[in-house]
């Protein structure tokens, strides 16, 4: 008999196998049997061609209306021309040379066909499709018994097609023996009404009925949300494991000094966040908290706090940032925050200030080599830098408190290693943050580690933000419009930033039909010397050198520069209140989430902001849709759930490419919350009793199985 855990070659044969190994990754039975078909057809009724889109590999079933062989006149030879239907759209087949195909596809047959979506004279078409006629001779009969009922057509890839994976799965299921130990716990199986293992996978691939159907997703959903969630609730109980260094507050310290001096009132999600996170600091064991918040929602108020409360206990506190620009902008703001609170060493500090110090890679070496040396003696309270902090270089005296900003620019392994910074083996307190809100489900399955806190309310005084799309394609004269503003704003004393999606110095691309997408260096000398003739036109992008990017930011946060255009370098932390107007040009390119943060660079200061997403995109579409969505409104929590509906959840997990096994089939963060919040908790239970699943060893297993090596790490990574 066969078990889970069977090579497919001696079940299969070498040929099978080895296509279902190339092409989709495939190597085991159990690798097979989670290879779940991604759609149902019933016997009797015909797929829908319509929908068919250029380029796709497609298995479609359908009746032959036509057939047609003809000489080539272009070449020697004939082509074969089949026109099939489903009953409502028609598709034709090409066969080139294949003349003898004409003694077996007969008008009337229906068969499974698949191949590439290609285009030949205006029609949609397939050339030399591979094919399976379900009628006739006995030579088809197992195909036949295979889509009897309810049928399933699989995610196959070039070289291996639906009906053949279809046969494999056949063969495997009819000699697999019982799976004797269930990796669910009987208790859980019990609590939430679940089928066993066996007659899942034997009903999500040969269901008896639609219902039988629908208990075998929903138990292989189970599968598959347990999977990640004991991941992470292993790498929460690992985090914890270490202790923390005690960061208590501390009466008449600098924190209380900082509160004193704020000049306006903290928002009431400041103090319920600043509270959590003051408690969190205070015990031994380790904080590891995820901060959303909206852009300008003031997050960095309540990281620097906790940071004060860090160094009032005698540690050290560290902010890391995705780019060199946003670290020097951090430190920037903090110490204007900060004030004589932060110039320890200098003429004027407070009495009890403490000391602020930049350390990025591209800093002089004499500065740099101050850096470390505050760092290492902790001379520094407060060091801001980039990735530079977590290289072998830096040491820190005694790091208690970590701040990592704009969590989705960096990975687990960044954030392991600034734990290691801890002294006397203490894990460092870690706080992220991030200014692109996060649907509940995906913080539960992609930032499973990361506890999670939000701000929903905004600082009293905020500037609003209107926002417009400017279609140039179907409006073309808009555009004269946009610069007309852009100009009068700037003449007004006011700024305005252009972001492009492209810097414009890279190698040309293969030659397409498409319009590569608008660069930086072009569309800032167009300006310069067109519709913004007489301004200061500067440029910002992310292979200038250090010294020169931070220029032009000083530059243009003292009002220097009118106009600044720049690539996404500029999409978060940087803060010119003066800046009124974000001009973002080919907006199509851009996600949702990304528009919604670079448009929270205006409208910062007393002045209302103006965002004007320019697009060639027509009305109708999914992309126009999108910029739809970013018009129609400025809450960054309701956009992170569209953007989550229009991409779907492959592109928020990392979706294998076509030929590749992917770790989530079934689940979906858009319709399964409840399915990924009861795991969670019966991970978080389970791991707590028994972290390494020495006593479940049936889960061990299907961590393996279900979320293969490549996803786990991609999730760890994420």
């Amino acid at each position: 008999m066969t078990v889970l855990d069977d090579k497919l070659t001696p079940l299969l044969g070498a040929k099978t196998a080895k296509a279902l190994s190339g092409s989709l990754g495939i190597e085991t039975v159990a690798d097979l049997l989670r290879h779940y078909p991604r759609r149902y057809d019933e016997r009797g009724s015909l797929t829908d061609i319509g929908g068919l889109e250029l380029g796709e590999h497609v298995t479609v079933m359908a009746r032959i209306e036509k057939v047609l062989r003809r000489t080539m006149r272009a070449r020697a030879g004939t082509i074969l021309e089949v026109t099939i239907t489903d009953g409502r759209r028609k598709l034709q087949l090409a066969f080139f040379n294949q003349a003898f195909r004409e003694r077996e596809l007969k008008i009337n047959k229906t068969g499974l066909f698949a191949g590439k979506v290609t285009a030949f004279r205006n029609n949609l078409q397939l050339a030399n499709p591979e094919y399976e006629l379900l009628e006739g001779d006995d030579l088809h009969e197992s195909v036949m018994d295979e889509f009897l009922g309810i049928m399933p057509v699989y995610p196959a890839a070039q070289g291996i097609q639906s009906w053949a994976i279809a046969r494999a799965v056949r063969q495997v299921l009819d000699t697999l023996d019982d799976v004797d130990e269930d990796p669910m716990p009987a208790e859980l199986l019990a609590a939430k009404k679940l089928e066993s293992l066996h007659d899942a996978l034997r009903q999500i691939h040969r269901p008896e009925s639609w219902p039988r159907l629908e208990s075998a997703k929903r138990r292989l959903k189970w599968d598959e949300a347990m999977s990640v969630q004991l991941i992470f609730a292993q790498r929460r109980h690992s985090a914890v494991t270490r202790p923390a260094p005690v960061c208590a507050p501390k009466a008449g310290g600098l924190l209380e000094a900082f509160d004193q001096r704020l000049p306006f009132e903290l928002t009431p999600g400041q103090h319920e966040v600043g509270a959590k996170i003051a408690e969190s600091l205070s015990v031994e064991h380790p904080m590891n908290l995820l901060l959303q918040g909206e852009v300008g929602s003031g997050k960095t108020i309540v990281a620097l706090r906790a940071m004060l409360q860090a160094v009032d206990s005698g540690r050290q506190a560290a902010m890391l940032a995705p780019t060199e620009v946003l670290a020097a902008q951090h430190a920037r703001s903090l110490r204007d925050m900060l004030g004589d609170l932060g110039q320890a060493g200098e003429l004027g500090a407070a009495e009890n200030a403490t000391k602020l110090t930049l350390l990025t890679g591209s800093l002089p070496a004499k500065e740099r080599k101050q850096a470390l040396l505050d760092a290492a003696s902790g001379a520094a309270g407060i060091v801001v830098g980039t990735h530079a902090l977590i290289q072998d270089t830096v040491s820190f005296a005694d790091l208690g408190f970590v701040v990592v900003d704009e969590q989705h620019r960096f990975g687990v392994e960044q954030r392991d290693a600034l734990r290691s910074r801890g002294a006397g083996g203490t894990s460092p307190h870690v706080l992220v943050m991030t200014a692109t809100p996060i649907p509940r489900t995906v913080a539960m399955t992609v930032y499973g580690d990361l506890e999670t806190a939000s701000l929903r309310d905004m600082p009293a005084g905020r500037s609003p933000i209107s926002t417009t799309v400017v279609p140039v394609a179907e409006k073309p004269k808009w555009l004269d419009r946009v610069w007309d503003r852009v100009a009068e704003d700037a003449r007004k004393g006011n700024q305005a930033y252009v972001v492009c999606p492209r810097i414009g110095d890279e190698p040309a691309s293969d030659k397409s039909d498409k319009r590569p997408p608008l660069a930086v260096l072009d569309v800032a000398g167009e300006l310069a010397a067109g519709p913004l003739q007489g301004l200061t036109v500067g440029v910002l992008h992310g292979r200038m050198p250090p010294d020169e990017k931070d220029a032009v930011m000083r530059a243009f946060a003292a009002g220097k520069v009118d106009v600044l255009v720049a690539t996404t370098v500029i999409e978060v932390g940087v803060n010119v209140p003066n800046s009124t107007v974000m001009v973002i040009m080919d907006a199509d390119r851009f996600g949702v989430s990304q528009l919604h943060q670079l448009r929270g660079r205006v409208g910062r200061g007393s002045k209302p902001g103006l965002c004007l997403l320019v697009t060639e995109a027509l009305e109708g579409t999914t992309t126009r849709e999108r910029l739809d969505a970013v018009e129609s409104t400025t809450d960054g929590f309701e956009l992170s759930q569209l953007d989550l509906e229009i991409r779907r959840e492959g592109d928020i997990l990392g979706s294998a490419q076509s030929g590749k096994r992917s770790g989530l089939k079934l689940l979906s963060l858009l319709r399964d919350e409840e399915i990924i919040a009861e795991a969670r908790t019966y991970a978080q239970e389970i791991v707590t009793e028994d972290p390494a699943l020495e006593k479940h060893s049936g889960l061990a297993r299907m961590l393996a199985t279900v979320v293969d090596a490549e996803r786990a790490e991609y999730l760890e990574k994420s």
